[in-house]
């Protein structure tokens, strides 16, 4: 089997697409049909099922997808390995990090490390920590700057990088301003614009109201921290955000919200990093100013 082949024939199977693949791989249609064809001819099996538009994977296809996935992440390691004997920092490093993070947090990291390592092509992908972290677990990522999930059940590495406390947020002339005590019960009366289910940071906010949450009068959900505090300034409703973004906009109710997410890299534990890799995990290292009790709190891997 090539791996060209192989490479297309995964490209394909996780597009769900000829046309897609293609411009992800920098080739034309054809080419990319070409390649799946030679696979399929040389397997003397068919790996997709092409009804219309749709492209579905038969059964050996989904068998052999598996396999293709492990032979080509065995031959990127490999390709790593090998180049990190020269020490050179240089090739393309592929990194996925939130919005949130690549506003507030990453400026300054990826102007020092450009201007340390001009030979390295940043590839950054913007998206939410939760798919960050997914892509790195399936190769398709060799770093994620990212929430780090907030309790230790994860198959990645994760190094903490910054603290980044919650705290509860109103607009300046909420009916929650007025009052001496916030509880459980008084948040119930208005409504809350909270991070959507299924992200790390909801996680943490579900966590913290546990045995109320049920109660919450939650009007609007959305992973865009930025949409929130938007909102929230407005007086659409109250919620929870970090610290960090927290500005004249807002009115923060110090002292009721008790939790922090922790910000930093998370890599996949069997996978050879590049030495691009490990410079940029110094750099963001070197910008950190989390503490020594919260890197206990995560499973730390050095680089040395």
């Amino acid at each position: 089997m090539n791996i060209s082949d192989l490479k297309a024939f995964v490209c394909v199977a996780e597009q769900h697409s000829f046309s897609q693949a293609a411009e992800r791989l920098h080739l034309t249609q054809p080419a990319i049909s070409k390649r799946v064809a030679a696979l399929e001819d040389s397997l003397d099996t068919r790996l997709f099922d092409r009804i219309g538009r749709s492209v579905k994977l038969t059964t050996a296809g989904s068998a052999l997808l598996v396999h293709a996935q492990k032979i080509l992440l065995a031959v990127e390691d490999s390709r790593r390995a090998i180049h990190n004997l020269s020490g050179e920092v240089s090739g393309q490093l592929s990194v996925g990090t939130s919005h949130h993070i690549g506003l507030h947090r990453l400026p300054t990291v990826l102007k020092t490390f450009s201007q340390q390592f001009g030979d390295v092509q940043l590839d950054l992908h913007f998206l939410d920590s939760e798919a960050a972290c997914g892509k790195v677990e399936h190769g398709e990522l060799e770093l994620a700057v990212v929430t780090l999930p907030p309790f230790d059940d994860s198959p990645l590495t994760m190094i903490p990088i910054w603290q980044d406390p919650l705290v509860l947020v109103t607009a300046h002339d909420h009916p929650l301003c007025a009052l001496k005590r916030i509880t459980p019960s008084q948040l119930a009366n208005f409504a809350a614009i909270l991070p959507s289910h299924g992200t790390f940071t909801r996680e943490l906010i579900d966590d913290h109201f546990s045995d109320n949450r049920d109660q919450l009068n939650v009007r609007l959900e959305t992973n865009y921290l930025e949409t929130i505090k938007m909102l929230v300034s407005i007086g659409q409703g109250w919620s929870v955000l970090p610290k960090t973004l927290v500005d004249e906009s807002l009115q923060a109710h110090q002292g009721y919200f008790s939790a922090e997410r922790i910000l930093g890299i998370v890599h996949h534990p069997k996978r050879t990093l590049s030495n691009a890799a490990q410079a940029f995990i110094t750099v963001c290292q070197k910008q950190s100013k989390a503490s020594s009790k919260s890197r206990k709190k995560y499973r730390y891997t050095s680089n040395n």
